[in-house]
Parts: C-alpha cells; sequence; structure tokens
C-alpha cells in the first residue's frame, strides 16, 4: 500500500514497494521526482504506481525458481542528470536575498562547476570530494573552503530529497578525520582600535578626501556601530534628534549596483545617539544640503567620492578662480592649502570663504562626485591607508608610505607630479590589519569597557540572542542614559588627547570642535 512522504520544502512525493520488496518514489517520464500539493494526491499515485508494478509482473511470462535466482534483478536506471544541469536548475527555483543569490552564483561558477560540472550526480562521491577540497584549501583559506563545501552539500542534499541520489556524498560525518591541527585553519582575531584611534582614523580619511563626509561618517560608525551598508544607506529621514533609525542598507551587488534592501537579518533598531554625535551628524547635513540621488531617488547623509557616472574629471573652479574671488595670490591661496600657519588668520578666513562659496575641490578632483562610496574604493584608497599610512600596490607603483607636507599638523597630502620627492613626513600606523568592520568591534570594545548590559549592546549592533537569559532581560531608560554618558566622556577624553597632539586641523569639521574648548 502506498503512501505520502512529505519533503522540507512543504510538497509530497509518493512512496511504494515493488515486486521485490524496495521502496521507490512516483517519477514522471524523465525519471525526475514528482512533487504533489497534497497528500491526498501523493497516495492516490503511490497506490496507482503499486497497482500497475503488480500487473506487469502477473502478465510476465513465469520462470523456474532456479532461473529466478540466477537472474539478477531489473534496476529502474534514473537518468544521468549532470552536477552542472542540476545546479543551473536549482539556482532557478530559488528565490532569496539578491545578496545570497550573488554569493550562491558566485560559489557555483567559479568553483563547483570547473570541478563537477561535467559529473553526473550518481558519479559524485564522497573521496572525489575530499579531494576537490585538499586541493582548494591549498590555494584559498580554509574558511572560505568551508563556505563552498556547504553550498555543494545544499545542492546535493535537494537532489537526494528528489530522488535523484541515493545519497549525500558531501555531509560531513561526526568524529571523522583528522583533529589535530585543526586549529590552525582559525581566522585570525579582528584588530580593534580605541576611542582615539576613531578619531585620528577618521581625521586622516577626511584630509585625504579633502572634505568632511569621511571624518562624520566614521565617528558616526565607531561610536554607534552600525553595518557599511547601513552608513551607506543612511537617509536624512532617519535622524533623528536622539538617535539614528536603521530601516534600510545599501548593499553592492557585483555588478556595481547598489540595492536598498533591509538590514542584514531584519536587523531594524533604533540606535540611541549621544548628544555630541546627533550635532556632528545635524551639523554636516546642514553643511551639504544633500540632495535627492538618481538611482534610488532618496535622500542620503552621505556623499560618494569619485567621480559619477558621465561626470568631468576635473574641477570646473580652478585656483586661480578662489584667488580672484579672495582678493589675493594664487601662492596666497596655495599657503592657506599648504601651510596655513604662514597665512594671516584674516587671509584665511577670507579664502576659506571663498573656496567654500566657489565650491573648490583640491587635487582636481571631479566637480560632481558619485551618489555612494563602493565598498572597495573606500577601504583601499581612504581607510586602510588612514589606518597604516600606507597606499596599497597599483601597478606600476608599489605600495608606498602617504606622502604627505608637514603643516599642518598632522599634513596634507603631496600631490601631483614627484609628489613623494616633495613630500616632508609621513604617518605612523595607528592599526595595521584594521578594516571598516573593525569599528563594529570596537564599538562593542567600548562598551564592554563601559560595563553595558548585554541586551543593549545586542540591540545596538543588530544581533539576536535566543538564549532564555536574554529573554528575561529587559532594558531600562537609565542603562540608555548610562551609556549615553559614557560615550560622550570617552569622545571627550578622545578630543582632549587630539588637541593635546595639535589645536588646530586642517578638517574644518574637527577644526571646530577643538576651538570650541580653546
Amino acid at each position: 500500500m502506498g503512501y505520502a512522504e512529505k519533503a522540507k520544502r512543504g510538497y509530497y512525493r509518493g512512496r511504494y514497494r515493488t515486486s521485490t520488496g524496495e521502496l521507490a518514489t512516483v517519477e514522471d517520464a524523465h525519471g525526475r521526482t514528482v512533487r504533489f500539493r497534497t497528500k491526498r494526491e501523493a497516495v492516490k499515485a503511490a497506490n496507482d504506481m503499486e497497482v500497475r508494478v503488480r500487473e506487469q509482473d502477473l502478465t510476465t511470462a513465469p520462470v523456474s525458481a532456479q532461473q529466478t535466482a540466477l537472474e539478477p534483478a531489473k534496476v529502474i536506471e534514473r537518468p544521468r542528470m549532470t552536477f552542472g544541469e542540476y545546479a543551473n536548475q536549482w539556482y532557478g527555483e530559488q528565490d532569496l536575498a539578491p545578496s545570497t543569490m550573488q554569493n550562491y552564483k558566485r560559489h557555483i561558477e567559479e568553483h563547483l562547476l570547473p570541478e563537477f560540472g561535467e559529473m553526473a550526480l550518481g558519479d559524485i562521491s564522497r573521496p572525489l570530494i575530499e579531494a576537490w577540497a585538499r586541493k582548494e584549501r591549498r590555494l584559498y583559506a580554509a574558511s572560505s573552503v568551508k563556505t563552498w563545501r556547504g553550498t555543494l552539500h545544499l545542492i546535493l542534499a535537494d537532489a537526494t530529497e528528489e530522488g535523484l541520489t541515493d545519497s549525500n556524498p558531501a555531509a560531513r560525518r561526526r568524529g571523522r578525520g583528522r583533529r589535530a591541527g585543526r586549529s590552525q585553519n582559525r581566522t585570525p582575531e579582528k584588530k580593534t582600535t580605541d576611542a582615539l584611534g576613531i578619531l585620528l582614523i577618521a581625521e586622516r580619511a577626511s584630509v585625504l578626501s579633502g572634505r568632511d563626509d569621511e571624518f562624520v561618517a566614521m565617528v558616526a560608525k565607531g561610536y554607534t556601530g552600525m553595518r557599511w551598508g547601513e552608513l551607506v544607506g543612511l537617509e536624512t529621514e532617519y535622524c533623528r534628534s536622539d538617535h539614528i533609525r536603521v530601516e534600510w542598507q545599501l548593499y553592492e551587488l557585483d555588478t556595481g549596483e547598489l540595492v536598498r534592501c533591509p538590514p542584514k537579518d531584519d536587523s531594524y533598531r533604533s540606535v540611541d545617539s549621544p548628544q555630541f554625535l546627533t550635532a556632528l551628524v545635524d551639523d554636516h547635513i546642514l553643511r551639504t544640503d544633500p540632495k535627492p540621488c538618481e538611482c534610488h531617488g532618496r535622500t542620503y547623509v552621505f556623499r560618494g567620492y569619485g567621480p559619477a557616472k558621465s561626470a568631468p574629471r576635473t574641477s570646473t573652479v580652478k585656483l586661480a578662480d578662489v584667488a580672484r574671488r579672495a582678493g589675493v595670490s594664487s601662492g596666497t591661496v596655495s599657503n592657506v592649502l599648504n601651510r596655513p600657519g604662514v597665512v594671516k588668520e584674516e587671509t584665511r578666513l577670507r579664502v576659506a570663504a571663498a573656496i567654500a562659496e566657489l565650491g573648490y575641490v583640491r587635487g582636481g578632483a571631479p566637480a560632481e562626485h558619485a551618489a555612494h562610496w563602493r565598498r572597495s574604493g573606500f577601504a583601499t584608497w581612504f581607510f586602510q591607508p588612514a589606518a597604516t599610512g600606507w597606499y596599497p600596490k597599483k601597478a606600476p607603483q608599489e605600495a608606498h608610505p602617504v606622502p604627505l607636507l608637514a603643516e599642518p599638523w598632522p599634513g596634507v597630502p603631496a600631490r601631483g607630479r614627484n609628489a613623494s620627492d616633495r613630500a616632508e613626513v609621513c604617518w605612523v600606523p595607528i592599526m595595521r590589519g584594521l578594516t571598516p568592520h573593525g569599528f563594529r568591534h570596537t564599538n562593542k570594545k567600548i562598551m564592554r569597557s563601559l560595563r553595558t548590559p548585554p541586551k543593549l549592546m545586542d540591540e545596538r549592533l543588530g544581533h539576536l540572542d535566543g538564549s532564555v537569559q536574554a529573554r528575561y532581560d529587559h532594558i531600562s531608560d537609565e542603562m540608555r542614559q548610562e551609556l549615553m554618558d559614557g560615550l560622550t566622556e570617552v569622545w571627550e577624553a578622545a578630543l582632549a588627547a587630539r588637541r593635546a597632539m595639535c589645536p588646530t586641523s586642517p578638517v574644518p569639521a574637527l577644526d571646530a570642535l577643538l576651538r570650541v574648548k580653546r
């Protein structure tokens, strides 16, 4: 008698016994498992198939018992579908987030198809998978190979469920494999910094770009722990008087498209904002007066850097235009930009006003910036040089220190021809190996030093703790206020330490903060 078996994806498949007593699955003419919407349909199809098999056995000419024992049992062969054919079909059936679909596509096309694409599903064995994994580990990180094997396991598990293979050869067996040396494949500990490191890296990144966006963004990231996509996708309407609301993120696909999607794991949340951070972000919005971007039609707090598509590579405002507007020579404007200490304050303020009025951008940067940052561009050309003091290798140039002019402190980049020869100083590293995501870890470290309750830390970072202890833990207004006071004290201490190094800064937003205390 046939029966229905419910699959993990919610459909039913019909199961019945053959004449030899083996379990079989109801299949179509091509040998694929038939998926039934209801249990009743699956049972009926299984019963019908079982009756058909018995009728076929009855119409078969009888043979002697000896001949039956000698002849091998008839086996219904499955269609020899290749892994590549099934992987393409499997990928087309998925309906997941764009980021997940992109990752699956990369895993399949770059690592699974080259090895298993032409193999039949039934020919893929555990030894072949282990040999492939060993070969990949010689070229890539063990954590990456583990991720790709997980995708392979998922595909073959669905193939097994559909009856195309007898078992999943990619499944890991417990207690098997070499145990010694496993810790060698662990990922290195995430690099972090402290409050002063956040401030210095933010200042350096802003010095490299020649504007305040990078300074405000890095301070906001360091004191809220927002993810990179959440920071890039922060819209002005979600910057409130006492908190920042995380509702969306901009996720960058391999094609370069920035997709507006919910935050990771649906971690919608309100991140309490200290008063100094609220004022910093509000002043930035008032100063830049952001407009809706063409790609999404929404107003974002931070702008990208680099030329927008179809934008000219050089600024339309020249150094001579600034000098003419301020009533000084071009040499005086150059001194204001590179050596402001040798220029009278009255003249310097007049030149600064002319620069702001004309929208002059130094370094031959584009007059029109891209709407949003690119993850790789920001990390490579702003964050890493600010954290380490070195530009990365880019042919034909090797990695080299950021060339700087000594004044004003902490130095301004020397640009143009022979910049390295004209450089007077270079930056010392703040933290080698630090990444923008390391600011999230730094934020967690700062909160731990302030004795912040775990429940409040998880809320700010968008983490979910499913333990019973977390369920019975609750956040009070006193906890929030204590954290805000603690973060403010940490910020003031970092600002005081920075002021002790030099009472001024070439970054206007930071210079204004330093001048308030003076």
